[in-house]
């Protein structure tokens, strides 16, 4: 027998990492929430808008809350499966820091709109190189406890923590492939469908591979363990473990049904994704029967409570997403508040609650003491379950009402409901209580902190756990007579993990190098030409604004789209669109074809106060772009030289005149505003005051404002759209 410690010291880091971001994530998406209630709430302060706190909330509470939950898990759960210290305790605390620092660099840098406007994968270049670092120290470490192991049978929830490690380390790669600008701006290597493809390959599996597979793997160690039951079925784990990672990754085209993407891709993803209710639902099962025989304890344990409501919300999550690949559901749910009610349904009941239980199961058992209050965590679990109705109800009921207003006509053919506007004020109360379930949620939250403190005061302190074991025994000849092929692979941890990653990567190559590889599935459109070193200008604030937060740039082929909005999308549009800003929720109204509809003087109007120009508009005011100070044009030309670089045909003059070119343009701009005898008064008067307090006074055409205004106006104008008022 060996002796040895198992290092407890490194999941208690991560789990006072998990609380305190997880306060600090659900507040920001408390604030969020509330922001669409109380649209200028931080009226006039950039850092503090909702475009650039969407993000931060997203990234806070899945890699922070959720990303800290499973290393904790994890660190915990491998070492007494492998029966063996971690690998390295050096490596150990550099995930750690390196991982925490990353997340306060996300949390600097995005309030600051430094942002690549990509779903989940919003942090700029240096960071994502870090991220990249971070996660090689984790595999490293994970690979390197395997190896050094005790134990000779790697136990399911290690096949899912390897997948984990292996996919996100994939997806993170391709889908950054970025080139930089300047320390804190670069621009995706893909452009337009392509990279809304390349993205969704990205962000649908990035809910499968950071939300779900690791917390699959941390269901399977600690709800045996918490109901001290066996696992119902190994045989269903290994089909669950192998079918999920091999189907997943084929279903990222579902969320871009209907767009310009090709219909073969398209389709590819909706059969997946139909298929992956079976292996989904098999862990459920799996999950669910391992609490047979102990139904009794989940009366009295809230610990069992938290992780039967979570595979229970996993369920319904994976259900429901199969039935959102469906076109025809598809055509009702996309872009609307369903979404959001679908995807919190899994944060909020799945990853909160198997957190929630994984920190009251651990803490006590780390501190060798008992929870400082069971009622305290039964409160906690009847008001979070009570919040997850509150705010996913109401969303629901939202969705609906936005999808069949969207879409009603009135018998002469026009539509019920022209006004977007006349659906978000219907949908206000449903906001209301979404914020009234969130804040119960955070309640709940705060409950549990206050139970864990005490709890750690009350109990010892928590040290690193002796343990012995024998040393593991070659086997001589590599084999074990009778051994099949299954239990030979859950041995070897390299193998294993080759074939994973060969199960991930089939679905991928097979979309993404057929759409960049082949020409025929982006045909380009004579007409659709370079943004002009103003309009480039204005679509990197539209992306540091967040607006595609809000806003789609897609519009789908049905008739109330195409007549609320104009043309369907086409491939060829975008060619030229790195990021693409395709969008996936509509708080606001698409703006494909927003260029034109408008003069300046109303977009004007509209960036200062949208409550003056479209009443009941949840919209903030984005006032600091008039401030008296020009804009940033110092990267203008090397934007346009990394364009070049991505295959955008800017001439060798046209990069040399930019900044001419940008200044002329924004003159025009400047003129047109002058033809509003407001603009002019109000203009002319804060000129005065300007010069009294001894400031220079910087012309409208070198402020921010005038870049977007100019960027909105381009949009959708090199499509030739036929003038029906003529008729």
């Amino acid at each position: 027998m060996q002796q040895f410690y198992y290092d407890n010291k490194i999941v208690k880091k991560f789990i006072y990492a998990t609380i305190l971001f997880g306060v600090v994530g659900m507040s920001v998406g408390l604030l969020v929430a509330f922001f669409y209630l109380f649209p200028n709430l931080t009226d006039g302060i950039a850092w503090l808008s909702y475009g650039r706190l969407r993000p931060l909330h997203t990234n806070a509470v899945i890699f922070a809350f959720v990303g800290n939950a499973f290393f904790a898990g994890m660190y915990y759960s491998l070492q007494r499966l492998l029966k063996a210290r971690m690998y390295s305790d050096f490596l150990s605390n550099l995930h750690f820091w390196g991982w925490q620092l990353i997340i306060v660099a996300a949390a600097i840098t995005l309030p600051l709109g430094y942002s690549s406007s990509k779903e989940y994968a919003e942090l700029e270049w240096p960071i994502d190189i870090a991220i990249t670092i971070i996660w090689v120290v984790m595999g490293i470490n994970m690979i390197g406890t395997m190896i050094k192991r005790r134990e000779r049978h790697l136990y399911v929830a290690i096949w899912f923590y390897l997948a984990t490690f292996v996919t996100i380390a994939v997806l993170h790669i391709f889908n950054n492939l970025e080139l930089p600008v300047s320390a804190w701006k670069s621009y995706s290597v893909y452009a337009g469908v392509q990279d809304a493809l390349v993205q969704w390959w990205y962000g649908h599996n990035a809910v499968a591979f950071f939300l779900t597979t690791p917390f699959l793997g941390l269901m399977y160690y600690f709800v045996p363990k918490a109901a001290n039951r066996p696992v119902y079925s190994y045989r269903l784990s290994i089909v669950h473990f192998w079918s999920l990672i091999f189907i997943y990754i084929w279903a990222g085209p579902h969320h871009l049904l209907y767009s310009a993407l090709p219909n073969w891709a398209q389709n590819l993803g909706v059969v997946f994704s139909i298929m992956l209710l079976a292996p989904s639902w098999g862990g459920m099962i799996n999950g669910l029967l391992t609490l047979r025989g102990a139904w009794d304890k989940v009366r009295e344990e809230p610990v069992l409570k938290f992780f039967v409501v979570a595979i229970t919300g996993y369920g319904m999550a994976t259900f429901e997403g199969p039935m959102l690949s469906l076109k025809n559901v598809n055509a009702i749910a996309h872009y609307t508040d369903w979404i959001i009610a679908h995807v919190h349904v899994g944060t909020l009941a799945w990853n909160g609650f198997m957190t929630f239980g994984m920190i009251y199961w651990l803490i006590p058992r780390m501190t060798k003491s008992k929870l400082f209050s069971t009622k305290l965590a039964n409160f906690h679990f009847w008001i979070g379950t009570l919040g997850i109705i509150l705010y996913c109800l109401p969303m629901y009921v939202a969705g609906f009402l936005q999808a069949s207003m969207w879409k009603q006509f009135n018998p002469d053919g026009t539509l019920t409901y022209g006004n977007f506007l006349e659906t978000v004020t219907q949908i206000m109360p449903m906001y209301w209580m979404r914020a009234i379930g969130g804040t119960l949620y955070l309640i709940g939250m705060l409950v549990l902190v206050y139970n864990i403190i005490q709890t750690l005061r009350n109990g010892s302190t928590i040290e690193d756990e002796l343990a012995e074991a024998p040393a593991l025994v070659k086997i001589s000849n590599g084999r074990i007579k009778g051994e099949k092929f299954h239990p030979w692979l859950e041995r070897k941890p390299i193998q294993l993990t080759i074939l994973a990653t060969i199960a991930i990567l089939i679905g991928g190559v097979i979309q993404i190098v057929p759409t960049i590889m082949v020409k025929s599935n982006i045909p380009t459109i004579a007409s659709v030409k370079p943004y002009s070193p103003l309009e480039l200008e204005g679509r990197d604030l539209y992306i540091r604004e967040g607006c595609v937060g809000c806003h789609s740039q897609s519009v789908r082929p049905f008739r109330s789209e195409v007549e609320r909005y104009g043309p369907q999308s086409k491939a060829g549009e975008f060619v030229y669109d790195h990021p693409f800003l395709w969008g996936s929720k509509r708080t606001g109204p698409d703006l494909l074809r927003e260029g034109g509809k408008y003069n300046d003087s109303w977009h004007f109007n509209h960036f200062w106060s949208p409550q003056s120009i479209s009443a009941g508009s949840i919209m903030p005011g984005y006032k600091w772009l008039f401030d008296n100070k020009p804009m940033d044009i110092s990267l203008t030309q090397k934007k346009m030289e990394a364009m070049v670089t991505l295959g955008v045909p800017y001439s060798d003059a046209e990069v040399a005149n930019g900044l001419k070119d940008l200044r002329t343009q924004a003159l025009k701009i400047e003129e047109s505003l002058k033809n509003d005898p407001d603009f002019v008064k109000s203009y002319n008067e804060s000129k005065k005051k300007a010069e009294a307090r001894g400031e220079k006074f910087v012309p409208m055409n070198e402020r921010e404002i005038v870049a977007l205004i100019a960027y909105i106006q381009r949009l959708g104008t090199d499509i030739k759209v036929k003038d029906n008022t003529k008729n």
